[in-house]
């Protein structure tokens, strides 16, 4: 069989592929501050007809990278979410925190009748003040979230939601943008989203494009 005539060099795909994220991607209805991690998301999922549903409330990048250098913690609902990020870029006080292997969370859930990512928020409590809130995978997880918040003083800097799925995902992003809770956030309207799309955004707060 003849060679296939692909790239093959990890950096030429990489500048191609987000020039043509830039090339395809309609930006302007998103501050140009978020433009990196807008293309990020592009590409991420390789779609450039997300842009128009980016969803966001405050200056979610600015407040990120602002939380990481105080050594904020990463706190995510799937272990996929966590292990997508880039832990060597992350400051050295920062940590990644998952509890959905927590044998605390199965009871928990068993307790509260409903899934282990929903009720591992019950254990983010000490760890919530001044974290990034990262959602890739469960409607639940963003659903109890925004239920805790009513009742939790400890507010998160900044929140990172792209739960995915047919059922519930698009109604727990628009639950979070009704909120009105103040704090930043970044959300994809819709049913789409998942966990690479919630490591990329928090990798967009680590890397310089």
């Amino acid at each position: 069989m003849a060679p296939l005539d692909y790239l093959r060099e990890s950096a030429a795909i990489s500048a191609r592929s987000f020039a043509l994220a830039r090339e395809l991607t309609d930006l302007g209805g998103l501050p140009e501050g978020l433009h990196p991690l807008a293309l990020r998301l592009v590409h991420a999922c390789g779609r450039p007809e997300i842009a128009p549903d980016i969803a966001y409330d405050g200056d979610v990048v600015a407040a990120g990278r602002a939380a990481l250098a105080a050594g904020a913690t990463v706190l995510c609902d799937a272990r996929m979410v966590e292990v997508g990020i880039l832990w060597d870029r992350l400051p050295p006080a920062c940590r990644t925190f998952c509890t959905i292997d927590d044998q605390r969370t199965r009871k928990l859930a068993e307790e509260m009748g409903t899934t282990r990512s929903a009720a591992g928020i019950e254990l983010w409590r000490p760890h919530l003040e001044g974290a990034l809130v990262a959602i890739g995978n469960a409607p639940t997880a963003l659903f109890h979230l925004l239920e805790r918040l009513e009742e939790w003083p400890e507010r998160p800097a900044a929140i990172f939601a792209f739960p995915v799925g047919l059922v519930g995902a698009a109604e727990s992003k628009e639950a979070l943008i009704a909120a009105g809770l103040g704090v930043p956030y970044v959300t994809l309207r819709g049913r789409s989203g998942g966990s690479a799309l919630a490591a990329a955004a928090v990798n967009a707060l680590l890397l310089s494009d």
